[in-house]
């Protein structure tokens, strides 16, 4: 029976925690990564406190020995690409160039470099790549479109690493709905000026067309782990 490992970003809130709860639920160890940390992964399991929106820290940190001994002894890696931001939201001249740079470092550059690295560990042995992403790759939205941007960025990535055909990688970049976090609460309480349409994201939360973390992950995991995935480079959980 191989042996799986996983490493989860953003472990600590919304999907990401329930992607962590699922794994360890199906005794997968994980590694979390997320400035924070959870009290709900088992002993088997680790937290990394770190800045994913830091190149710099995360640079640091991949040239380490951590990552490397976690993977040591795992047939297969897990990587799920999940932590990321919505801000900034606005037109081109509201948004604050700080904050966009800070979206782009966490949404595009740390998947890319925890990507690059867990590859390079797992040479020879199997490594899945998963990217969260989100009809906003796909779909331009008014106010979005750094967040859209970003995610595109994941879907084309997925496409572009996908055509490499490297022995043993397998990559998909997934929209995984439309999800009852705290991102959806941070979206509802955008103003209409900065995010137009917002309402259609208050409609949904008001006519129970969110899906819970729980039911997602679940899902996700259950794709992840299935024989089909990498098949597609970019999927729609929606539509699996």
């Amino acid at each position: 029976m191989k042996s799986l490992k996983a490493i989860v970003t953003g472990h600590t809130h919304g999907l990401g925690a329930a992607l962590a709860a699922e794994l360890d639920r199906q005794a997968i160890p994980v590694m979390g990564l997320a400035r924070g940390q959870s009290d709900a992964l088992s002993p088997e399991s680790r937290q990394v406190p770190i800045d994913l929106g830091s190149t710099v820290l995360l640079g640091d940190w991949l040239r380490g020995p951590q990552l490397q001994a976690f993977l040591q002894d795992a047939d297969v890696a897990l990587l799920i690409n999940n932590a990321g931001m919505v801000q900034p939201v606005g037109a081109l001249f509201d948004q604050n160039p700080a904050q966009l740079a800070a979206s782009v470092s966490l949404n595009i550059a740390a998947p890319l470099m925890l990507s690059a690295s867990v590859a390079a560990i797992m040479k020879d042995r199997e490594t899945r790549i998963l990217h969260i992403s989100s009809g906003a790759g796909r779909n331009a939205y008014p106010g979005w479109s750094v967040y859209c941007a970003t995610k595109a960025a994941l879907d084309h990535h997925a496409r572009a690493v996908a055509l490499d055909a490297a022995p043993g990688v397998r990559i998909c970049s997934l929209a995984p709905g439309v999800i009852d976090t705290a991102m959806q609460a941070q979206i509802r309480a955008t103003p209409v000026a900065r995010f137009p349409i917002r309402q259609r994201f208050v409609d949904l939360k008001e006519s129970g067309g969110l899906v819970s973390p729980a039911d997602c992950a679940r899902a996700v995991v259950g794709y992840l782990l299935s024989e089909r995935f990498g098949e597609k480079a970019v999927d729609d959980l929606r539509g699996v």
